[in-house]
């Protein structure tokens, strides 16, 4: 089956994914009627917004999931049975759920109200109370329900998880997993607001734990590390996959730090001076500590009304101090790490789903979104 999302044809995969998130949410909007038209509102904004992405998560654990299993009994435990196709999904459409929740809680915390381009789930509500009372009352109700939905959709992703009819053991291991991916990306927003606002020292290394912790956790670790339990892999495979997830998550966080400075905004979606405005202490910011150029950077960051002039000039900074192309050799550092992870010559993981994975990684060499 194909279906249409956003004025865009997607796959089987994905398709069934969006559905099987639409089953979760429908069953919390009809739920909510006990609280009043206000909380049902929320939970349809929500549905009509949730998985409006490039669905990276849940397609990167079916995909490994599906590969490992073709590569036949990897360890001691049989993958987790004839419904197994049905696990799977349900635990896809979690990951999706979760992404959504931490975007929620991101905006929040970064105050904003557009996302790719649109307006965000917060600055919907925002708009709509702003017809109802003053502006900055709007904002707050706005920026609360965001943040009480994100914490909701966390505790609905965990029950999901727990509810998955699979072997105690197995489900205690995606517990786990589950447990370790929110917290870590919650240390690392919390290294990420604390580096900006100068509450921690910019240091390189608390630097490159925020840029490991914040996304790669959850985005590539979390989705490899659950297919390989849900496949029944042994340990050794499910430690390699994991491994090459932290690389490939890592990244994946540059290149955003790089898309947010240099990126076409109509692609990324995000605006491109709002980590300028917030003071971020990115590797990007990072690599260029010490150089010439970095008294008048380190003027421009910070800067509320930093608009086009002020993002302009920084571009071409951080360009000839050089911190571009020191960014973009540890991106590509960290690619050949995790493709050095599923190596044949050295990695437990099978060719098959390294090819698999492979494709991945190469999704992310060179993207613009």
């Amino acid at each position: 089956m194909i279906v249409h999302c956003e004025e865009r044809t997607v796959s089987p995969d994905r398709a069934s994914v969006l559905a099987e998130v639409q089953v979760l949410l429908d069953a919390r909007i009809a739920g909510s009627d006990r609280y009043g038209g206000a909380i049902r509102e929320l939970w349809e904004l929500a549905a009509r917004r949730v998985g409006g992405g490039k669905l990276l998560r849940p397609i990167l654990l079916l995909d490994t999931c599906a590969a490992l299993r073709r590569a036949g009994q990897l360890g001691a435990e049989a993958p987790v049975g004839a419904a197994d196709a049905a696990v799977v999904l349900r635990c896809a459409a979690a990951l999706e759920l979760l992404h959504f929740a931490f975007l929620l809680h991101d905006d929040v915390i970064d105050h904003d109200l557009v996302r790719r381009g649109e307006e965000n789930l917060v600055g919907e509500l925002h708009r709509r109370g702003s017809a109802r009372g003053g502006t900055q009352r709007s904002l707050h109700w706005a920026r609360s329900a965001g943040l009480l939905l994100g914490d909701q959709l966390l505790a609905l992703v965990h029950q999901e998880v727990a509810r998955l009819r699979v072997p105690e053991r197995r489900r205690t291991m995606l517990l786990d997993l589950l447990d370790d991916a929110v917290a870590e990306s919650a240390a690392g927003e919390l290294l990420d607001v604390g580096l900006a606002d100068g509450m921690i020292p910019p240091e390189r290394t608390a630097v490159m734990t925020m840029t490991r912790s914040k996304t790669a956790a959850y985005s590539f670790e979390l989705p490899l590390g659950m297919a390989a339990v849900l496949a029944g892999a042994d340990s050794g495979t499910t430690d390699a996959l994991r491994h090459a997830g932290r690389c490939a998550g890592t990244a994946f966080q540059l290149q955003d730090d790089l898309l947010s400075a240099f990126g076409d905004e109509r692609l990324h979606g995000k605006d491109p001076w709002s980590d300028i405005r917030e003071g971020k202490r990115t590797l990007l910011i990072e690599a260029a500590r010490g150089t010439p150029a970095w008294p008048r950077i380190q003027e421009a960051l910070g800067g509320q009304e930093s608009g086009p002039r002020d993002g302009e000039r920084l571009r071409m900074l951080l360009e000839q101090c050089g911190a571009r192309a020191r960014v973009e050799e540890e991106i590509r550092a960290q690619l050949a790490a995790a493709r050095r992870a599923l190596a044949p010559a050295s990695s437990p993981v099978p060719a098959e789903v390294a090819q698999v994975i492979d494709q991945h990684l190469r999704r992310l060499e060179g993207r613009s979104r």
